[in-house]
């Protein structure tokens, strides 16, 4: 039944890509994953096999990746990307000898894919599950592990159609998962080979903190002094800064409005999508003067630069990469989704010290559930609960302070899985 419903998804994939170019990017680049390997696998080295579905899985197996990497040089590592949302952004990474699409998971794709490469070991991270290519893996007895894998009680290996497929489960040398509740859920279908770990997302941003950029352009808009990236403490500055990350209109929509009748705050907006038609929008939304973080004229003199963007209230970051490291210099962070398709990443705001705030569509993400439960993370319906939530942080000095330190404390509790795993991982 698998097999027949991966040829049907087959046939649909071929028949979307004429229509759609991020299915064409995943179509093409599946074919072409074979002729890569043949190009560069190296027949006399050793690989391990990293298999991330997207760009968030890849950060949360990127700390393994690289801890292996440094300390276990006799491996090259080949990286495999099922989305192209994953693929297109890392396909240059410098931590992987080889990055590729993987084939879809037939028979076929998994007996010449493994034929290929030959890994000595096998990472799958979070949600992957590929039937023909694990049971191919554990006939050959190569170690395969599950890392941060998450388990929930509606997926299909714990309802009574789904024990067939559930045996892939079978085929994995250990899982380490993220909490008890994945643990228990596990053993109930003798799944007994688990370790709680935790996320190695925590791993990787307290890694991103350690590496963050100091951005002049940032620091002049704040009106604050200079702050060495590893530094704990907040950045000082004359008014309040809010920062907005990965923002959707239905977010902006919400913030924005706020932020025009409040000039004791000031406003960074990070939007997810950077094309011009939403930042013209985002503009005819401000009330405020605004400056565009890529228009801003850094060959000024320094006084001028200086006064040009600390008296500006609004700062719109119009490129990408710099994100994670201007959360640095707020004392609320908004991250964006939770009106549409779900919340972006909690965790690079709130491994600063701050607070961090929420759309709805949040419940599938646990570090968002754990955030609410210890007073770092806050969740908004609308407008008024906005509106309300931000009159306290802005004259309660002590409640913004508790739920910023909350907020930190929960991510450095929490580091730790990357050291977890490779001490039981046999290589």
């Amino acid at each position: 039944m698998y097999n027949l419903v991966i040829y049907l998804y087959l046939c649909g994939v071929a028949i979307a890509s004429i229509f759609n170019e991020k299915v064409r990017k995943m179509w093409r680049g599946e074919r072409e994953a074979l002729k890569i390997l043949r190009q560069k696998v190296d027949p006399n080295a050793r690989y391990a096999w990293f298999h991330a579905a997207s760009l968030g899985e890849f950060e949360q197996g990127r700390p393994i990746m690289e801890r292996l990497r440094k300390e276990h040089p006799e491996y090259k590592i080949l990286l495999t990307f099922f989305s192209p949302s994953g693929y297109e952004v890392r396909k240059n990474y410098e931590g992987a000898d080889i990055v590729c699409y993987l084939p879809l998971d037939t028979i076929i794709n998994a007996r010449r894919f493994l034929r290929a490469i030959r890994p000595e070991v096998a990472f799958f991270i979070k949600y992957e599950f590929w039937y023909n290519y694990l049971h191919i893996l554990k006939h050959r007895g190569v170690p395969v592990y599950s890392v941060s894998s998450i388990f929930r009680p509606n997926q299909i290996f714990f309802r009574w159609y789904g024990k067939q497929y559930g045996r892939v489960l079978k085929c994995f040398t250990h899982f380490f998962v993220q909490n008890q509740i994945s643990k228990d859920l596990l053993s109930t279908i003798n799944i007994n080979n688990v370790s709680i770990t935790g996320d190695t997302r925590f791993d990787r941003v307290m890694s991103i903190k350690s590496q963050a950029k100091q951005l002049p352009i940032v620091e002049a808009f704040v009106g604050g002094t200079e702050c060495p990236p590893s530094s704990d403490t907040q950045h000082p500055s004359p008014s309040k800064v809010f920062v907005a990350g990965s923002s959707w209109p239905l977010d902006e929509d919400i913030f924005i409005k706020y932020f025009n009748e409040h000039p004791e705050w000031k406003l960074i907006i990070a939007p997810h999508v950077i094309g011009e038609d939403h930042l013209k929008q985002i503009l005819g939304m401000t009330k405020r003067k605004v400056v565009r973080y890529t228009q801003v004229d850094t060959n000024s003199q320094l006084t001028t630069l200086n006064s040009q963007l600390s008296n500006a209230d609004i700062l719109i970051i119009d490129c990408f990469g710099l994100l994670s490291s201007i959360y640095r210099y707020g004392d609320v962070a908004y991250i964006g989704g939770g009106f549409g398709v779900g919340i972006h990443n909690t965790l690079e705001a709130a491994v600063w010290d701050m607070p961090v705030v929420f759309g709805p569509n949040n419940k599938k993400f646990q570090e968002a559930q754990d955030l609410k439960a210890c007073g770092g993370g806050f969740e908004i319906a609308n407008y008024e609960e906005f509106e309300q939530l931000m009159e306290r942080f802005a004259s309660d000095e002590a409640f913004l302070k508790e739920s910023g330190s909350n907020a930190g404390h929960f991510v450095k509790d929490q580091a730790g899985a990357t050291e977890k795993v490779l001490a039981s991982v046999k290589l």
